[in-house]
């Protein structure tokens, strides 16, 4: 990991705003003293399979996208991460120094904190509510993936295709998507072919409005 910001009055004020009901004041100091800030454009890859994994990643503004990979290079979109979020299997690869087994892509202009390893480990019997955090992000992690599964097993493509575009706008905080029809087959592990068939017919139910390379989510507009 390189080209970090040097820690400043901003970043540290930063820090206690979107951390302090979730850290005590101490531990929030001690993120500000051995953390490192960086920041990440749009589609930029933050962690790619197979990478050795130095640090732990915590999201301070942005929205990150997780996906896998099969045998055949297609990728499987797994969970969104949002403020405050960090990724399970980061967790697993930092605890094992194992190397990662997922990629993870920004979805939206991010700001990562991250966390020497061995800093984690020594707030694991330092700070009870960093072991509530690692503890409790394990479990949402864990939720999320059980879920991914269950959707992909059970669910209609179609009914994943429209909980993926009500994922996608809520992380997003807009009903205007930018994305095309290619990228949103990849990421559900289907053909584009498919995708426009079914963005049709959810465009014919009112459901979509469609252009080149933007949808939107009318579903989300309503709320």
């Amino acid at each position: 990991m390189s080209n970090f910001m040097p820690f400043d009055i901003n970043c540290h004020d930063k820090l206690h705003e979107q951390f302090q009901y979730l850290f005590e004041p101490e531990l929030i100091n001690e993120l500000c003293a051995n953390g490192k800030l960086k920041k990440y454009l749009a589609e930029e890859v933050i962690v790619e399979i197979g990478q050795s994994i130095d640090y732990f990643p915590i999201l301070v503004s942005g929205s990150v996208k997780v996906l896998t990979e099969d045998k055949n290079g297609d990728e499987l979109l797994l969970y969104y991460l949002e403020v405050g979020d960090t990724c399970a299997m980061t967790l697993n690869c930092c605890t094992k120094n194992t190397k990662s087994t997922i990629r993870a892509v920004v979805e939206n202009d991010t700001e990562l904190l991250f966390i020497p390893i061995e800093k984690m480990e020594d707030w694991m019997i330092k700070y009870r509510s960093w072991r509530n955090y690692t503890f409790e992000s394990y479990s949402i992690r864990l939720n999320e993936l059980i879920s991914a599964i269950d959707t992909l097993v059970f669910s209609s493509l179609e009914e994943r295709l429209i909980n993926y575009l009500r994922d996608k706008a809520w992380v997003n905080k807009s009903n205007i998507l930018k994305i095309s029809h290619l990228e949103v087959a990849r990421e559900l592990h289907s053909s584009r072919v498919v995708i426009s068939r079914l963005m049709k017919k959810l465009e014919n139910e009112g459901l979509v409005k469609q252009s080149r390379n933007k949808i939107e989510f009318l579903e989300f507009s309503a709320k």
